[in-house]
């Protein structure tokens, strides 16, 4: 008799990449790059002439888009670099928790609790205005089974 096996699949992931390769010599400023296995925005880019040895090579700075650190790096412009896939979305704050989780609301309808205040003078900026009675929109960032709160704005789109 042959025996049944038993299969036990621990990940509850679709298998999509978080990135995708792109060619060096087409990234451009202000664009998205992993930089030292982190997803980063480029805000300045160089490149080099071809040397001796042929290879033209392109100098990238960017900035984390979580944590805004600085990272660099140098890389032959015919090589592939990976591009995270970095995924944008509005919510409407309904409410900030106890313990610092923020309320947002999706243009659907859809409750997610999951999102902590961000740190430093955004956070403070949206705890202000919340108390303060405004109506507020977050802009949530997602790439790399990551996601930060990035910017707030007035919802002007509120029949008052």
């Amino acid at each position: 008799m042959a025996e049944i096996e038993e299969h036990h699949f621990e990940s509850g992931d679709s298998g999509a990449s978080q990135t995708y390769p792109m060619q060096c010599s087409a990234l451009r400023k202000n664009g998205f790059v992993m930089l030292k296995g982190r997803p980063c925005k480029i805000v300045e880019m160089s490149t080099s002439k071809t040397g001796k040895h042929g290879h033209a090579k392109v100098h990238m700075v960017g900035i984390d888009i979580f944590n805004g650190k600085k990272y660099e790096d140098i890389c032959p412009s015919t090589h592939n670099m990976d591009v995270p896939h970095v995924k944008r979305e509005d919510y409407q704050l309904t409410d900030i928790s106890d313990d610092n989780y923020l309320t947002l609301m999706s243009d659907n309808g859809d409750i997610r609790e999951d999102l902590k205040i961000p740190d430093g003078d955004l956070g403070n900026s949206i705890r202000t205005d919340f108390d303060g009675g405004k109506d507020l929109l977050c802009t949530v960032l997602k790439s790399c089974n990551e996601e930060c709160v990035i910017a707030i704005k007035t919802n002007t789109a509120l029949d008052k």
